[in-house]
């Protein structure tokens, strides 16, 4: 625990510094609003926020590090674990709870917006996390999983992506009517799979369903930023490209996505260790610099 709270004020700490030398001065943020889901939210990393307990929402995830290092006057974190795009206007039902709209923490006067969302829409993440290590014993050296989702040779889970496009388009939009002084960024998914190589005691999916994880990943980045696009009026984090070598086979310390097995005071299975989120944090840092 110490080292990880270590590793987390170092980051805090490079990322401020960092603002503040030789370049130019950075924009100044008074009110920062995260919306987002899990991926946002860092379920199980510590410390766990009760508003509600249900969100799993993290006080060391990439929000609060951003925000840390940004010198906000105020933010707002409103992401959810569980949550998809309906739940920016919608209350989400938790364990233990309720969260709010995530659209209600946006003010007038809000000047920096991070959205994270898109992977639960048509339940993309969990319908391949919860078949996927299943049907490995099929075929460990196939792809069938991949066989599993495809129908008269059409990718379903692919081809639901088309609406996530549209729902994300439709947040944008939103964020924009609420505040519409904001910067907006979309976030994206930071890859889970490695480029090449397998770990199946971590990630227990079958050798080939490796390539169509990663494909189905790249799939979703391409459609929040087409989204992104279409709006005119956001910017696109890619968080995958610059993950690359911190996907969950990578050693421990490098990784940035947790595996299969569940980690008290770590991270839940397939979701990003409190590493994973420093390195996010650094990410759109760094973006928002350009």
């Amino acid at each position: 625990m110490r080292k990880v709270f270590a590793a987390l004020a170092v980051v805090v700490l490079a990322l401020a510094t960092a603002s503040t030398a030789g370049a130019a001065p950075r924009q100044d943020y008074r009110h920062y609003v995260a919306l987002g889901d899990s991926y946002t939210a860092g379920p199980l990393i510590p410390t766990q926020r009760l508003d509600p307990l249900g969100c799993a929402r993290s006080t060391s995830n990439y929000p609060s590090i951003l925000a840390a290092a940004l010198h906000v006057d105020s933010y707002a974190d409103l992401s959810c674990s569980g949550a998809d795009t309906s739940n920016m206007t919608r209350a989400q039902d938790v364990p233990l709870g309720v969260n709010p709209p995530q659209f209600s923490a946006l003010r007038l006067d809000t000047d920096l917006v991070t959205l994270g969302i898109g992977g639960n829409d048509s339940s993309v993440f969990g319908t391949i996390v919860g078949t996927c290590p299943g049907l490995r014993s099929q075929d460990p050296s196939g792809n069938p999983c991949q066989r599993h989702f495809t129908t008269d040779g059409v990718d379903t889970v692919k081809a639901a992506l088309a609406t996530t496009q549209q729902s994300v388009e439709t947040v944008l939009a939103g964020i924009h009517a609420r505040s519409p002084r904001a910067k907006v960024f979309a976030i994206g998914y930071p890859r889970i799979a490695p480029a090449s190589g397998y770990c199946p005691d971590v990630l227990p999916f079958a050798d080939g369903d490796y390539a169509w994880l990663t494909s189905v990943e790249e799939a979703l980045n391409t459609a929040i930023e087409n989204a992104v696009e279409a709006d005119g009026d956001a910017s696109y984090v890619d968080t995958f490209t610059p993950s690359a070598g911190h996907d969950a086979c990578a050693p421990d310390g490098s990784a940035w996505i947790n595996g299969k097995d569940t980690k008290l005071l770590t991270a839940a299975a397939y979701h990003p260790v409190p590493e994973g989120m420093a390195g996010l944090a650094g990410i759109i840092d760094r973006q928002l610099e350009d």
